[in-house]
Formats: structure tokens, C-alpha cells, sequence
């Protein structure tokens, strides 16, 4: 699709519930969940991308107004903000509650260095812990050629310092499957005193692998999340390693 398709709404998208633009689903409070197995992408290594920048809507409005009113601007290369201590005191971490199909439950995070599996239980892997927001964010890998083993994934993020910012940064989840289009979920609500939010649910509903977007946000941490969704672990107080820049 070129360019100037996204640009001219007339112009047929390649997928009908996707983004002309940007060739994505957007999962929204009014359009939630989407089927994997009906776009034929419940097999292979579904990925899911956590990526965040400072937000600059405040001062410029939104970047969809802006496209709207300048569509050239979508030209240019985005903006991206430095992020430093004296900017911000962040640190936004991908997570993912698992529970399989005979009833074993845990959590793939950075904090405690469970970092999972890929090939073997729970078939959810994490790439690994970015502290200061670079361009490739975190990553999270399931494996759906074991879907069958799965009964449900909640993908969160949450803050791991002593600063609540989601209001200050843009953060969005993009989940990649193995065909069709990506499914973005911006956690662009205000809730400056968060710390926690639940993003999206992977479940496995009578053989079909849905996707559906949550986006609770939650003062406290995991436990809390757990509570909210019923997961049932013991968690206790951790803490990360001195990182070097």
C-alpha cells in the first residue's frame, strides 16, 4: 500500500479493520478484541512490543490532530525526546501472567530475572529489561504452536521505581502475529498516580485465541493485578540490580 493510500481514506486498506495508515488493528474501548485464529495467526511466535517517549501532546496537541491538519508531516521521521534522570524518573517494565492449561500459573518480568521460556513452559519468553525507553522498547515471545498448553496471558506494564509517570510518557503495546496486521494498544489515558496497568488478555476461548484489550490501570503492583484477575500467587517485595548506562 503507498503512501498517499493512507492519507486518502477512499482508498481500500489491505485490511478492513486495520489503520489505512499504519496497516494496524487499534484495539479501542468500543472495538476490543480480535480473533488470532480467524486472521490465521494462532500459529508460530506471536511478539509483543512495549515502546515509550516522553509525551509532547501537551505542548503541540495530539499527533492525530496534527496529521490531520498537516498530513505531510507523517513524512517526517518521529519525534523522539531524550530521556534523562533530570527529565524523568522512569523505568517501564512488560510483564506477562500465564496460566497454562493444567493449571499452572507464574509470571514472566524483568524483576527476579523470570524471564520464562520459549520452547518449553509456560512457551512465554522475555527478550529482556529495558531501563531508559530506547527505541526497541521490551519484548515478550509466545509461542502459539503450543497454544493448546495455554489458557490465558495478561500482558501488564508497570513502573518500577518510586515515580508514578503514565501520565508522562506515551507508551503503546504492539502485538506482531505471525500473519496479518499488528494490534496496537495505547495506554494513552491520564491516571498520574498509577503505577500498574493491565493491558491485554490472550485467551484461549474453545480453541480460538482471543486477544482482548484491557487497559485497567491500578495504583499498587502485580499483587494488585493478580487480585483484579484472580491469578491466586504469593508475592513478595523485589528489587532490581544498579544499572550502568
Amino acid at each position: 500500500m503507498g503512501f498517499f493510500d493512507g492519507l486518502f481514506p477512499g482508498r481500500a486498506a489491505d485490511f478492513d479493520s486495520g489503520s489505512a495508515a499504519s496497516n494496524a488493528i487499534e484495539l479501542t474501548k468500543r472495538h476490543s478484541q480480535v480473533s488470532l485464529t480467524k486472521q490465521d495467526a494462532a500459529t508460530g511466535h506471536l511478539r509483543i512490543n512495549l515502546a515509550w517517549r516522553m509525551r509532547t501532546s501537551d505542548l503541540g496537541g495530539s499527533s492525530r490532530e496534527s496529521l490531520l491538519r498537516h498530513p505531510l508531516k507523517a513524512l517526517r521521521p518521529p519525534e523522539v525526546v531524550g530521556h534523562s534522570q533530570s527529565m524523568v524518573n522512569v523505568d517501564l517494565d512488560l510483564g506477562c501472567l500465564y496460566e497454562l492449561a493444567d493449571g499452572t500459573k507464574g509470571v514472566v518480568q524483568p524483576l527476579g530475572g523470570l524471564l520464562g521460556e520459549i520452547n518449553a513452559a509456560p512457551f512465554v519468553k522475555l527478550s529482556g529489561d529495558d531501563r531508559f525507553g530506547s527505541a526497541s522498547g521490551e519484548t515478550i515471545y509466545v509461542n502459539l504452536d503450543h497454544r493448546d498448553s495455554i489458557k490465558r496471558l495478561l500482558v501488564f506494564v508497570y513502573i518500577y521505581d518510586q515515580t508514578p509517570a503514565f501520565d508522562r510518557t506515551h507508551a503503546i503495546v504492539t502485538l506482531y502475529p505471525s500473519n496479518g496486521p499488528r494490534i496496537e494498544i495505547g495506554l494513552d489515558e491520564r491516571h498520574p498516580q498509577a503505577r500498574s496497568c493491565a493491558v491485554v488478555m490472550i485467551e484461549n476461548v474453545k480453541g480460538e485465541m482471543m486477544v482482548r484489550r484491557e487497559v485497567r490501570f491500578v495504583y499498587g503492583f502485580q499483587a494488585e493485578l493478580d487480585r483484579l484477575y484472580g491469578w491466586g500467587l504469593q508475592w513478595g517485595r523485589g528489587y532490581k540490580t544498579k544499572a550502568g548506562r
